[in-house]
């Protein structure tokens, strides 16, 4: 982004995670990065939690950067949402709608 202090949204799927992986390195990790100050929120879905992407990369990505980086999943074999139903990355992102309203309404 063209802000540093921007927040910036993903939502993945499977395999689609690779994109994100490599922008998450480049604003925390990367020398070349601006210094990124804003927050950076991950959604994943998978079916299985064994199909769970880089996890341990993202809970040491979320401890090193608590205020800057949030994880969170959705996996559709074995979690339910507030329906009883199968639970898609688009339910767990709904679970947030408080927090994530102002972020999609924010300009940055």
């Amino acid at each position: 982004p063209s802000e540093n202090d921007a927040n910036i949204i993903m939502l993945a799927t499977g395999t689609g995670i690779a994109p994100f992986r490599s922008f998450l390195r480049y604003l925390f990790h990367d020398k070349g990065s601006k210094g990124f100050d804003g927050l950076a929120w991950l959604f994943l879905g998978v079916p299985f939690s064994n199909s769970l992407l880089y996890d341990e990369e993202w809970k040491t990505m979320q401890a090193e950067y608590p205020g800057q980086f949030r994880y969170d999943y959705a996996i559709s074999d074995e979690m339910k949402n507030k329906e009883g139903n199968k639970m898609w990355v688009q339910h767990k992102v709904m679970e947030f709608a408080d927090e994530i309203w102002p972020m999609l309404k924010d300009p940055k």
